[in-house]
Formats: C-alpha cells, structure tokens, sequence
C-alpha cells in the first residue's frame, strides 16, 4: 500500500501542532474557553462561536503565518497537518475506477441529448466518503481524509466528457470520414494533456499565493472539512451534516417542481400576469423568449446561473454580471426589437444561421464534394445572417479576450510582477539551499506545512507535453486532424498568451472567461489564406478549438484542483499523478461512448431519423457543424461583409482598449475604485447568448446580495459555517434530482407532465401573447 510522498530532508519534517480542544467549523485546533452552558444547541453554539472568535483572534494575532492568509481562508481551512495519513492506496485505486467509470459515461453521453443528466463532483465527494469508510471496516488503516481528497480529484479529471468529441463525430457522421479509433483516443489524450502540462505556466504565479483564494476550492475544501470533522466526532460538525443533508434533501425535492410538476415556478413573469394578452408586456416580462424584467425564478439550476455562483462568487462580481446581463437584455433588446439597431428583424434572440426571408439557412447545400465553398449555390441562397443578439454576443466574445489580457497588463500588473520577482528571488535562494518548492515564496502557514513534500519537477510538465505534441504533429502529418501543421503552433501559442490572464482572473473572482468562439474565427482566418486554403473542412475549426480551448480549461481544472490539493495538505506529486491517472481512465470509456451512439444513434443526430423522445438531437454538435461552415467553408472575410456583422473586427480593438483608460481614470480617482470594475467579466456577460432564457438573474444578484454581501459583512460567524456547505448541498440536490428525472421520466420511454394550470401547454409563464 502506498503512503504520502514525504521530503526526505531533516529540516523539512515535521508537523505543525496547536494546542488540542474544541474543533471548529473553519478547521482551527484552539483550546476550549468556553464555561458550561446550558444544554441547548442554539446556546451552545453562540457561545462557542463567541469563543473561537477570540481564539482565532488571538491565534491569528500572535502567529504571522496565520495572519498572512486571508480572513475566509484561515477562518475555514485546517491549518494542522498529519503527513503519515496515507494517500495513493489499494482503496484509493478500487474507488477511484468506481466513480470515473460511470461518470466518463454519464457525461459524454449528455452532450449528445437534449436534456443532460450532469454527473456532480458533489455527488462523488459525498458518496466516496462513505464507501471509503465502508472499505476500511476489514483494514487495520482507517479511512484517511487526503484518499478521499484525491479520489474526488481523480473522478474531477476523468469523469468528465471531451472537447475532442465533437470532430470525430461530425466527420463521420456529417461528412462520411471515420477516424481510426486509435487515432481519436490518442488525440482525446492528448488535448488533455496540453491542458495539464500548460498549467504549469500560470502555477507558480497563482497557487501558493494565498490571496489568490480560488473560491470554487475552497468551497469543495470546506466541504473535505466537514466530513473530516464528522470523523473526529465533533458536536459542531454534526449539526453541520444535519444541515448539509437535509439541504442537499430539500434541493432533491424541490426541483421536482419547476423541473417537472410545476414549470410555472421556473418563471415568475408579473407583466404576463398583469396583461397576458399584450405583446408588448409579455415581450417586456417574459423570461422564456423575453427580456425577463421583474421576472423571477424559483428554480435553482436558473437562479445559479454558473453552479454555486451566488454563495462563492465575490458580491462585485455578481454585480458585473448583473449589470451585464440587465445591459443586454433591458437595453439592447428593446433597442433591436423597436428601435433602429440593426436592419435584419428575423430571429432576434436565435443562435441560428438565416436566409434573407429569416427562414434557417441551408448550410450544407452550399458545399463542394470536396467541402469547400460552392459559389454558385451560395449566388443563389444569398448571405448568412445572424440573429441581431448573437450579433452582439459574438462581438463581446471576441472583445472579452483582449480585455482579459490588458486588464492583468494594468491593474493586475503590480501584483503578478510581485509574484514573478518573488519566484526569481526564490529561485537564486534554491540554488544554495537546494530547495525545488515553490512554496519558499510565501510565508503563510499553508505554504510553510506543503514544504515538507517534494515538488512536482517541471520536466513532469515537460514530458507530459512532449508526448502530447507529438501525438498531435504526427497525426496531423498522416492527415487524421483536418488541419495543417502550422496552425498547431498557433493554437498552442495562443492558449499559452491566455492561461495565465484567464487563470488570474477565475482565481479571485470564481468567473470563467470562456474563449467561446474566437478560436474558431482564428482558425477561419487561417485557412483562407494561400498557405491554409487546402484545409477548408468544415470540422476543422473543431480541431482547432479543441486543441486551443483545452489547452486552457484543462490547465484551469488542474490548477483549481491542485489548490485543494493545497487546502487539504497533499503532496503535490501525488496530486500530479491523481490527475493524469484520471484522464487514462475517462478518456476511453468517453470514446467508448461515442462509438455507441455513433452506431446506434447516428441516424436520429443528423436528421434521417426522427427521435420520437426528441432527446438523442445533438444541438451542440449542430452548432459545432454550423461553425465549421462559417468559419472555415464561407470565411470570416464574406462573414463579416455583411452590414449587421460589419463591425465585429472592431471588437478587438475597443476590448484592448478600454482597460487602459480606466487604468487611468484609477489612477486619478482611486476612492471610485474602478480597479473593481472588471471591463472582460462584464464583456463575458454580455457575450453570455441568452437566448430564449433570460430569466432568473434578478433573484440571482438578490440572492448573491443576501448571501455574499449582507450575511457576508453582518453574520460572518453563520456565514463561515454554513455558506459553502450548503452550496455544495445545493448543487448536490440539483444534480440528483436531474439524475433523478432523467432515470424515471426521460430515460426510457419518455413520460411527460400533465397539463395544468401551472403547466400550460402554450406557455408555462402564462404569457399568451408572447410572439415567437
């Protein structure tokens, strides 16, 4: 069985202790000083929070190295260590193929239906907890908390779906071409791998830096911490379970109602209710195919619009989105519907491609046998228009990205330029004390305890890129991948530019800035080029953005996940090679899954069958194909010729732009604290294509302004015990219950909900007039 990967060095071994006493919710050891209570729960606890407060304070006070973290951090993660706990083992091993198995299944599979039964890491970090306990009744060796940790991490790499699926996919079964199945394994493999081994670029510049929290970590960790406590058999962390399940049984059962029984309740449109036989209020009101103002959701999977953000993401994030999302819905919209923004009236808030008379546009009959542009049908359709809000989304899409990297270049400047100098300091110090960690660089007590483990070398990072590149140059070579050699390099240099930005940015603000579909108009541009213009398959942009967005997702997964990893106090080898093993496992079973749908489903995914459960449509695919054809078939160049479309290269320049002149302004007027208006998250907003869904972000900012700003600053004590916990719980119950509905009502015959009242048949909100 194997144990932790401990630093063989004397001076590094050794175990961080506090005197032992009551244990709190934050995961502090202080000396209990609180006097008999009476024998109330409610009593209790006040007085052992009051108590703890001032241990903390006090600890907090007399120890720079706990004063060095942020308040959240050291007032909710274990600051002791136990480096003989034991790490990569048989159970570790048995676990870990029990969750990632299913859940490689369960997740690719999604990505081909209509509706999706998402496999929660929640689920796996609840369940896993018990079976490990369950696994250790016949072993000497108890149950460790850094197995469970790494087995929740090992299911987070591989019990997920690929971005290389979608390439193989369309290839056979769109444009008649089968990738050797080796070859689209190896190249699932390797995209991951890119991913990783990139993280290696932004890690140490973001992860033993401990103002950069990484709110997602942390709230999994406080989560690791409870069920660690539970263990040591606290009274506090008890009621914390209590709470936790009984949440996560609530949320279980309450998403049955706007999820299945009561849709009514997923969209509160008030204007409908008052007039709901006026186009104008419904338009104005509605949340389903509206501008959803004064509307309000009652559904969590509407209100938590990026799973748990309102009880993580920091309040002046939420506010950015907000403002984004009531920007372009509450302005823009009515400014395209009524007034004069844009000409092309037809499918306003549709992501589908039209002809002139707004009917859908018959992409592939404008194609050549050999997938290039057929101009003579194309004459003859006329040009490709797009809905006017998919317009704008894509302009601030391709805006957000020069805006992600000029705002780190200003007003993240000083602070990752520290952080760079530090590692170069850190590094002349290595050469004499022959230390490989990063974590020299800090003082805090987290980054003190992660120094008695071995580094992960960086030539682990180097290999697992080497491998990775060149199973890529050598398909590429042998024409498997659709694309020319040289755009590899490009896409690889590109996602290298915006790791760390992008990074940055997710680690203090819990906001993923997606790079949507800029790798895709990159590629297009490419290709129409003489040295490109042989590649014009409409499925390489796929390959391309697969290779380019992976490179940079993945490298944030690992990151995020490797700073539980130092929340949680794991070796970071160990850590490295969860990881990787993870991806070795999921990545068959994933390409596993495709060749059965493929075999059994191909007909229903492009349209030559109908699907009599309308489930197995493959709407992400279609939108992958209609992209190939854009990008890579019409070519950015006639895209943009269009006058609706005519501006969207603006984008880049007005993105780069903008954050340099509020650099300034903060520079002149700090006390406005403009360095808090985060010009590429609100541009992330308002490239958020919110359709026919624009309901739910009022009661979201409502709840985030509760939860994040008023508990947050008024009743910290209970904010600090419960918040993350009953995110977690949350989305736990959500993800069940969708399994829940997908087993019992979707995934064999398929059993729809009554109608009734509060389910109508012609519109859920009730609002009749609502014009398509």
């Amino acid at each position: 069985m194997f144990t932790a990967l401990k630093s063989k060095r004397p001076e590094d071994q050794f175990e961080v202790k506090i005197d032992q006493g009551t244990m709190g919710s934050e995961g502090l050891e202080f000396p209990s000083k609180s006097p008999n209570v009476a024998d109330t729960a409610v009593d209790e606890e006040s007085l052992h929070f009051k108590g703890e407060t001032a241990a903390i304070e006090q600890e907090t006070h007399d120890n720079p190295e706990i004063a060095a973290l942020p308040l959240s951090v050291r007032q909710l993660i274990n600051l002791t260590d136990d480096p003989n706990l034991p790490t990569i083992t048989f159970r570790y091993f048995v676990l870990s193929i029990i969750f990632v198995i299913p859940g490689a299944f369960l997740s690719q599979m999604s990505y081909f239906r209509t509706t999706k039964a998402p496999y929660s890491i929640f689920f796996v970090q609840i369940a896993c907890h018990y079976a490990g306990h369950f696994m250790a009744r016949p072993e000497p060796a108890p149950w460790s908390i850094k197995e469970h940790v790494l087995v929740t991490l090992t299911a987070a790499s591989g019990a997920t779906y690929n971005l290389g699926y979608a390439p193989i996919v369309l290839a056979e079964l769109w444009y008649g071409t089968r990738v050797n199945p080796a070859v689209a394994i190896f190249f699932m493999l390797s995209i991951v791998w890119i991913g990783y081994s990139f993280a290696a670029l932004a890690r140490q510049i973001l992860l033993p830096d401990p103002e950069y929290i990484w709110p997602q970590a942390l709230m999994q960790t406080t989560l690791f911490e409870t069920f660690r406590k539970t263990d040591t058999s606290s009274a506090l962390a008890r009621r914390q379970m209590k709470v936790f399940f009984f949440a996560l049984l609530g949320m279980t059962m309450w998403q049955f109602l706007p999820e299945y029984v009561f849709p009514f309740a997923s969209s509160l449109a008030f204007l409908c209710w008052v007039a709901p036989r006026n186009p104008v209020a419904n338009f104005i009101g509605s949340g389903i195919g509206g501008m959803g103002f004064l509307n309000l959701s009652l559904d969590w999977s509407n209100v938590n619009w990026n799973g748990s953000s309102i009880m993580t993401t920091p309040y002046w994030t939420q506010v950015i989105l907000f403002l984004a999302f009531a920007f372009n819905c509450w302005v823009l919209l009515p400014a395209a519907k009524w007034g004069n923004l844009g000409s092309f009236k037809h499918g306003l808030m549709s992501n589908s491609l039209f002809l002139g008379n707004g009917t859908t546009y018959p992409t592939l009959d404008v194609l050549t046998p050999d997938y290039h542009l057929n101009m003579t049908a194309y004459e003859e359709y006329g040009p490709m228009y797009m809905g006017l809000q998919n317009v704008w989304a894509t302009f601030f899409d391709y805006a957000k990205l020069p805006a992600a990297v000029t705002w780190i270049l200003t007003f993240g400047y000083a602070q990752v330029s520290g952080n760079v100098r530090r590692i170069w300091s850190s590094r002349k110090a290595e050469k004499s004390t022959k230390s490989e960690s990063i974590h020299h660089q800090y003082h805090d007590r987290l980054n003190v305890i992660q120094r008695q483990y071995k580094e992960i070398p960086w030539w682990w990072y180097a290999i697992l890129f080497s491998v990775a590149f060149i199973i890529l140059i050598v398909f590429l070579a042998l024409g498997h991948l659709f694309i020319p050699i040289w755009t590899l390099f490009v896409a690889l240099a590109s996602a290298a530019i915006l790791v760390i930005p992008f990074a940055w940015l997710y680690a203090i603000s819990n906001y993923q800035l997606e790079t949507g579909s800029f790798n895709e108009l990159m590629y297009g541009y490419m290709v129409h080029t003489k040295a490109g213009e042989a590649h014009q398959h409409p499925c390489g942009p796929s390959v391309y953005g697969s290779i380019a967005g992976d490179a940079w997702y993945r490298a944030q997964y690992m990151l995020q996940d490797q700073k539980i990893g130092h929340y949680m106090h794991i070796p970071p080898r160990t850590v490295f090679f969860s990881q990787v093993f993870g991806t070795c496992m999921g990545v068959p079973i994933n390409y596993a899954v495709i060749r059965w749908i493929m075999d059994t489903k191909g007909d229903y995914l492009t349209g030559k069958k109908m699907d009599p459960l309308n489930q197995w449509t493959g709407q992400s695919l279609r939108t992958s194909n209609t992209m190939g054809v854009q990008y890579a078939v019409l070519g950015p160049k006639r895209l943009f010729a269009e006058t609706e479309m005519a501006v969207l290269p603006w984008s880049f320049l007005i993105g780069a732009a903008i954050p340099p002149i509020l650099f300034c302004f903060h520079r002149f007027f700090p006390q406005l604290r403009i360095d808090l208006w985060n010009v590429s998250i609100f541009f992330g907003g308002l490239a958020m294509f919110y359709g026919n869904i624009s309901t739910g972000y009022t009661s979201a900012i409502i709840g985030g302004y509760v939860v994040m700003y008023w508990a947050y600053r008024r009743h910290f004590e209970v904010w600090k015990r419960y918040n993350y916990l009953l995110a977690a719980a949350f989305d736990a119950g959500f993800n069940l219950n969708m399994l829940l509905v997908f087993f019992f009502f979707g995934a064999g015959k398929q059993i729809s909900m009554p109608k009734w009242w509060g389910n109508d048949a012609t519109s859920v909100e009730r609002c009749f007039a609502l014009e398509s």
